[in-house]
């Protein structure tokens, strides 16, 4: 049995992952394609209670490094038992979030070091990194805007950084889009959910043309 693609989506708060992910999982479905989708801190219970801490908007207190660790911790227990295991089984498994996440926010925005939260996630992942990363890519003010304009969202701890963070983190995305151009797609985010997916769109057909 082939293995199974890992595609993650990563972008600023705000940029439309979640859609995005509906539609790839829509798309890719249409092709055949055994889909499952998850998210990241998350996607399994122990996970997802470590995912309440992080975010919790009372733990204001949280320092860098503890943060770091437990983003590595969630994704090295989600990593074992549901990503493993989705891609030894032939699916195309496709996460909100992963590795990069860690290393735009905690490495280059909370200025830990980029290869730092990297030497920590690659003890967690097994240095088992994606096959395809959609970066969407959209201006920190437009992303808070977005999340701010939704009255069905709840506000997390990530969410009450200032503006001057999340640039910082749109800043991390970039470098690491850069660095590591032959996995990660940059994806232009403004505009209709429409325009968003057709370029979306064009880096899986690319993608899936390279790989099939």
């Amino acid at each position: 049995m082939r293995k199974g693609y890992f595609l993650t989506v990563e972008g600023c708060e705000g940029a439309g992952k979640t859609s995005v992910i509906e539609r790839m999982s829509e798309y890719l479905s249409s092709l055949g394609h055994e889909i499952v989708t998850s998210r990241e801190p998350g996607g399994i219970d122990i996970a997802e209670q470590i995912r309440a801490i992080i975010l919790d908007k009372s733990n204001t207190k949280m320092e860098g490094r503890t943060e770091a660790l437990l983003y590595a911790a969630a994704r090295r227990q989600h990593f074992v038992e549901k990503i493993q295991p989705s891609l030894a089984e032939g699916k195309v498994f496709i996460c909100d979030r992963f590795i990069d996440s860690s290393l735009a926010y905690q490495g280059y925005a909370r200025e830990l070091g980029i290869d730092e939260v990297l030497t920590i996630n690659q003890f967690a992942i097994e240095d088992v990194f994606p096959d395809l990363t959609i970066y969407l890519d959209v201006a920190p003010e437009e992303g808070l805007r977005r999340i701010h304009a939704r009255s069905d969202r709840e506000i997390n701890r990530l969410d009450l950084e200032s503006l001057s963070f999340h640039q910082k983190v749109r800043e991390g995305y970039l470098i690491l889009a850069d660095r590591f151009a032959d996995r990660i797609v940059s994806i232009d985010a403004n505009g209709s959910m429409d325009e968003v997916f057709e370029r979306v769109k064009g880096g899986l057909d690319r993608f899936l043309k390279q790989h099939i």
